[in-house]
């Protein structure tokens, strides 16, 4: 679900942190990449003509293996040395969430029955859509298809955005892809949006710089967190009657959620209810110190890619064209073979230099213009 009313908050009260670019601009550069939203948006948008999911001959689906084939060649193609996110078991305190969504997937379900009968084509695809549910199996073909590219993964121990974040934070990789914003709560050093999105092609990449981000809300992390938890996240309900605009006033006036809590039990005239039993707190540090594998433990390698495992895997298990494959495969290893070029940022560093240096920057400049102007006499 991500952060409600988030994005609309960063780009109206800091939008100095965000860049809007294209995916060239990446050039260079390492990405984690969330996997299992991958999945979701793959199975959903990577459709035939008739509105169906890909299948191969025995019936399985094959839109996801698609998506990570080609999307993954594009970002090579552009310089990107992508590596995959799998979520790893869900925490305990989303168990709330993941009931709401398989309530909604059951209601689209029925829905999606109902128009078999009197809907439209549009109609039903519409809601066939919202069935959509990536299982197992489909985790595993997408691991085991990467393994072919020559594309590494991590499985987390819990969730796939906070273990980008943390490869960011740590350095392995420049930032942490997903379209899910709370994945600013983790505090990548960048965050990226839009590098995997249907309309990729369409759209540029948002990226979000983190720090630039918290001096625009004027706030530090801890309160920023506590912000997006106001605003609503997969972890607990909101404060009925606080949206964006209200939360980021009293988070401004308040400082904290403990103290926004006081004062509405302090007012006996306060229209908020705060929800019984709320586990903020517990939100705050899933948020804050989450389940992740330490970054100076996780180990990144791109390799050539394995051309007859893919051909194996993708023509004659599930039934993909094979020239295409073997193109793709070769596009991968040029753009992969010795490593990504440097990035020439990454060679030169601009230091800020002390006032004595800058003060005989102008004296040195001064006395070579005094002696030119006297050998011009």
């Amino acid at each position: 679900m991500g952060i409600k009313g988030l994005n609309a908050l960063v780009k109206e009260n800091a939008p100095g942190a965000i860049i809007a670019s294209e995916m060239k601009s990446l050039f260079g550069r390492k990405i984690a990449i969330d996997a299992s939203m991958c999945l979701y948006q793959f199975l959903i948008a990577v459709r035939q003509q008739d509105g169906n999911m890909l299948t191969n001959e025995s019936g399985e689906t094959t839109s996801h293996l698609m998506g990570f084939f080609y999307r993954t060649i594009r970002m090579v193609n552009n310089g990107i040395k992508p590596c995959y996110v799998f979520d790893g078991k869900p925490p305990v305190l989303k168990g709330g969430e993941l009931e709401k969504r398989l309530k909604r997937r059951e209601d689209a379900e029925k829905k999606a029955e109902e128009m078999k009968e009197t809907g439209t084509v549009e109609e039903l695809q519409k809601f066939e859509r919202r069935t959509v549910r990536v299982t197992k199996q489909q985790n595993e073909e997408a691991k085991e298809l990467l393994k072919y590219m020559g594309i590494p993964f991590v499985e987390a121990p819990c969730e796939a955005e906070a273990q980008c974040a943390e490869l960011s934070k740590s350095g392995k990789v420049y930032g942490a892809a997903s379209e899910d914003m709370d994945t600013l709560c983790y505090s990548p050093a960048h965050f990226l949006r839009n590098v995997t999105a249907a309309e990729a092609r369409k759209l540029k990449i948002e990226e979000f710089d983190i720090k630039k981000v918290l001096e625009g809300f004027e706030m530090d992390i801890n309160t920023f967190v506590d912000l997006c938890i106001l605003l609503g996240c997969d972890y607990c309900e909101t404060i009925k009657g606080i949206g964006p605009v209200t939360a980021l006033k009293l988070i401004k006036e308040h400082k904290n959620i403990e103290n926004i809590i006081k004062s509405i039990e302090d007012n006996p005239k306060s229209k908020y209810i705060i929800p019984e039993n709320w586990p903020y707190k517990e939100a705050r540090e899933l948020f804050l110190n989450p389940d992740v594998l330490k970054g100076e433990d996780v180990d990144l390698k791109w390799t050539e890619p394995d051309v007859e495992g893919l051909i194996d895997f993708m023509v004659k298990r599930n039934g993909f064209n094979e020239q295409r494959i073997r193109d793709g495969a070769t596009k991968l290893s040029k753009s992969l073979k010795g490593g990504t070029q440097g990035r020439l940022d990454g060679f030169f560093k601009v230091t800020a230099k002390s006032p004595n240096e800058k003060k005989r920057g102008k004296d040195d400049s001064g006395k070579k213009s005094a002696k030119k102007q006297k050998n011009r006499k």
